[in-house]
């Protein structure tokens, strides 16, 4: 079974969230899983007025990911920073190009779940995940979100993100939040309960 973890991160946050989403998948069993960026579409010079650059760095490593490479998943757990309540442009431009899975049909029936992260704590988590399902819907893919067996959803101790529809983080208003243990072990029971799904629907 292939898992394929296929984000964009400009600050690193939702990087961090991609590594401990695949952390659980990981855990779930005998998967393959693989992390993937999506690619930038913002010039170096607009990366470096925005302070981005260096923080990319640290998932440079990280493979682009292809659209040919969506098909040969049997799940895959896309990750986003919110824009404006939204996924990103980045994110959303690497969607417009999978015209060819959709008409062959190549992801109905594969599970699909989405994480996001945004800069405050009302800042559009839920409603870039749940806008995202819709892409995820029109290529017939089986939803997969966070459910209430996650108990971190309930803990009312801090400020956290994760929600029923996929783990979030709350990056700040100047990407200074980092995602807390909460999070993070959201994004890693998010991950483990992809994979125990999709080893279900491949069994």
């Amino acid at each position: 079974m292939k898992i394929l973890v296929v984000y964009y991160s400009m600050y690193g946050h939702i990087h961090r969230m991609a590594e401990a989403v695949a952390e659980g998948a990981r855990g779930a069993g005998d998967a393959a899983v693989e992390l993937r960026r999506v690619p930038e579409t913002l010039p170096s010079e607009v990366l470096e007025k925005m302070g981005a650059v260096e923080a990319q760095k640290a998932f440079a490593h990280v493979p682009v990911c292809t659209v040919e490479e969506l098909g040969a998943a049997d799940a895959i757990i896309f990750g986003t920073p919110t824009r404006f309540g939204n996924m990103c442009g980045q994110m959303r431009q690497f969607l417009d190009a999978t015209g060819g899975l959709w008409m062959s049909g190549a992801l109905v029936g594969k599970v699909g779940s989405v994480f996001a992260s945004s800069s405050t704590q009302h800042g559009g988590q839920e409603s870039t995940i749940l806008s995202f399902h819709i892409t995820l819907l029109h290529q017939g893919m089986v939803v997969v979100g966070l459910p209430y067996a996650f108990q971190g959803q309930v803990n009312n101790d801090e400020i956290s993100g994760c929600s029923p529809y996929g783990a979030s983080t709350i990056a700040g208003t100047k990407g200074e939040r980092h995602p807390t243990a909460n999070e993070l072990e959201g994004a890693r029971f998010q991950g483990r309960h992809v994979a125990a799904i999709a080893a279900k629907l491949t069994a």
